[in-house]
């Protein structure tokens, strides 16, 4: 070992031994910094069901198009709470389940009562059994979703994703505000079977795109590019009607998938019996590796639009 490598090891020592003297944390991957990470994908999760709520409340008062577009806010942080945590490394079970019970108000709950106040409120009873068959959907899919998540194809959604739903909820709404149209009986008539629609698609088996198992090159496909494009430039010059017609054509989709002859995913049993909790000894071992075997299954799994 030369001199210079010598004195600069004896220096780094004493930097490190002088820091920790002091009492100043040092960031490590178990310190706060890494604490930061893990929570910045959880604060986005809370922008997405704050942005349902708010949703709810706007829609209650009149507001239709706030709460559209407080339904768009909590789908692009649904979007990008689970891209963070994929690409951090920061997954955990108390992100997926906060992840899931943050989707059923934002996309369960808040475009169903969209649908009712806007739309539904006129036949009453009637109205509130079919948003209600609405959210019981969603909260089934995204059930499924969580049962499913380890055996599930990476390429295809198996039923119409909650988000997708809500989103074209809401972009029904904005398309309404943009064409200014006024016609509250025709809007009941076709509401009533699109929202019955939109819930069995979601508890369906029909195959829809996943966008996750998608890798971007360094050098994107020219078609990508292009898409690209025309997404920004209407969304720029219409965001109301391009909401709605993106929406629309993802809804479409799957049942075109389904025309062109693609098969559907095989059934994956969701009712399974629970198995027994396994015992351990006094030190607690075995619950450890139970934990330890779900952490390491779930760095694979984070939630994305279902």
């Amino acid at each position: 070992m030369s001199r210079n490598s010598r004195r600069s090891r004896e220096e780094r020592l004493r930097m490190e031994l002088h820091s920790g003297q002091r009492g100043e944390p040092v960031l490590t991957a178990d310190g706060p910094l890494r604490r930061g990470v893990f929570l910045l994908p959880a604060t986005i999760t809370s922008i997405g069901l704050l942005s349902g709520f708010y949703s709810m409340v706007s829609a209650v008062s009149g507001h239709f198009e706030v709460a559209a577009v407080m339904i768009v806010i909590a789908f692009v942080c649904d979007g990008l709470d689970g891209r963070i945590a994929r690409a951090s490394r920061t997954s955990s079970q108390f992100g997926v389940e906060y992840d899931s019970l943050s989707d059923v108000v934002a996309f369960g709950v808040a475009p169903a009562m969209l649908a009712y106040s806007w739309a539904l409120k006129p036949i009453g009873s009637f109205g509130i059994g079919i948003t209600g068959l609405f959210v019981i959907c969603a909260a089934l899919r995204l059930a499924r979703f969580n049962v499913q998540t380890a055996t599930a194809d990476k390429s295809r959604f198996v039923g119409l994703p909650v988000p997708g739903a809500a989103v074209m909820m809401a972009g029904l709404a904005l398309a309404y505000s943009y064409f200014e149209l006024d016609s509250p009986r025709t809007l009941c008539a076709v509401m009533a079977p699109i929202t019955l629609a939109l819930g069995g698609l979601m508890i369906s088996r029909v195959p829809y795109p996943s966008f996750k198992a998608m890798k971007l090159e360094k050098r994107a496909q020219v078609e990508l590019v292009i898409t690209m494009i025309v997404f920004a430039a209407m969304l720029f010059a219409m965001p109301q009607l391009t909401a709605f017609l993106f929406s629309t054509a993802y809804v479409l989709s799957g049942p075109a998938l389904m025309l062109r002859g693609e098969r559907l995913s095989a059934k994956v049993p969701v009712l399974r019996p629970v198995a027994a909790a396994k015992s351990h000894d006094s030190n607690g071992a075995a619950p450890q590796a139970d934990a330890a075997r779900g952490t390491r299954s779930l760095r694979d799994h984070q939630h994305v639009p279902r």
